[in-house]
């Protein structure tokens, strides 16, 4: 069966924004929609322990929902000296799910004692494809990098202001978004999926 639409498991703006800008790149010519196009779907709870079982909940979910083809992704960024944490609790870390500063000042008040060498970190995505037919795939990306003692950059969103990839000066938020997404674990996650979605949806 062949789709026109693939449907984004986000109600977040600059998410929908960066998926396009990654699969305009790919052989994918679907028309993507953010989740704000289907208000009546409620909300899937993260349940999963990892960002695979989450970003499959959430794909499978609105594909059952919209008849449609849909993808999800779940990501974060786990630090080396709190043992991979935030990781899937990233969003919420500070108790408030989506309040990027809140999440921030309280990470870096967290390793605000931590000296350059120990303050490795990366971000981690799993980007997830489910069909109305029950057909999945999960395919994974990573960027290492370390953590900054203050933000930098007015660029990207969540934690982007303090990770500075490896070979890098700068921050993620101190780069363009092309740049960004050309390295970025959510770009190399998508890019790893789209030929996939392309077999698949044609």
């Amino acid at each position: 069966m062949s789709y026109e639409r693939l449907v984004l498991a986000t109600h977040n703006p600059h998410k929908v924004e960066e998926l396009r800008a990654i699969l305009a790149e790919t052989p994918l010519t679907l028309d993507l929609t953010g989740a704000d196009s289907y208000p009546h779907i409620p909300d899937v709870k993260e349940t999963g322990v990892t960002f695979a079982e989450n970003a499959l909940l959430k794909a499978r979910a609105l594909a059952e929902a919209t008849g449609l083809p849909a993808v999800a992704d779940d990501s974060g960024l786990c630090v080396d000296v709190l043992g991979g944490a935030p990781g899937i609790f990233s969003a919420r870390w500070s108790g408030a799910h989506g309040d990027d500063k809140a999440n921030l000042d309280l990470l870096l008040a967290q390793l605000a004692d931590i000296a350059d060498p120990h303050r490795g970190a990366h971000f981690a995505c799993a980007a997830a494809l489910a069909l109305p037919d029950g057909t999945t795939h999960v395919t994974e990306g990573r960027l290492t990098g370390t953590l900054r003692h203050a933000p930098e950059g007015g660029g990207g969103f969540g934690y982007d202001p303090i990770l500075q990839p490896e070979g890098e000066t700068r921050t993620l938020a101190e780069m363009t978004a092309e740049e960004k997404n050309a390295i970025s674990h959510r770009g190399r996650a998508f890019r790893a999926l789209a030929p996939l979605a392309a077999e698949l949806l044609g």
